[in-house]
């Protein structure tokens, strides 16, 4: 993570190098919804559209960027399990891609993460073109650790 700044949305365009490469930027991040963006211009493949791998960055991160709107990071910490993709059509502009979740869900897991120690769930996603079209469409399954502060793995000291 970039330290030089406090800003979550700065941190989030800058943090993984690969995204900051592929100019991914964050459109909206607040409390349990999220946006980013991709431009196609850099992402480009031999045809001219996005790259199936641009795509699927964009439709995976986030997830991750979800993570860090609705839930504790001194607590917890987020992993990726599981993404699947479907590409329905190919794009030649700009996408975008919004998640949200509810508080109820948020509070439900982060109820399970704290009993259990981790908590599955689950995210559908549309990748949209900038005339609104879903050129792609993902379901991914995340997980939220708790973070043990140097207890072992049956959160003994």
């Amino acid at each position: 993570m970039n330290t030089l700044t406090n800003d979550p949305k700065t941190l989030v365009e800058n943090s993984i190098g690969f995204l900051k490469r592929m100019g991914m930027k964050v459109l909206v991040m607040a409390p349990n919804h999220v946006e980013v963006m991709a431009p196609i211009a850099g992402n480009e493949n031999h045809l001219g559209t996005i790259y199936a791998g641009a795509l699927f960055s964009i439709a995976e991160v986030p997830g991750g960027v979800l993570f860090y709107t609705t839930f504790d990071a001194n607590r917890f910490y987020p992993i990726v399990k599981d993404v699947r993709i479907r590409f329905l059509k190919p794009v030649t502009t700009d996408v975008t891609v919004a998640m949200s979740m509810t508080p109820a869900e948020a509070r439900r897991i982060t109820l399970e993460a704290e009993e259990k120690g981790k908590a599955d769930f689950q995210m559908e996603t549309e990748v949209k073109n900038t005339q609104g079209e879903v050129v792609a469409a993902t379901t991914s399954l995340y997980q939220i650790r708790r973070i043990n502060h140097g207890k072992d793995s049956d959160g003994q000291a």
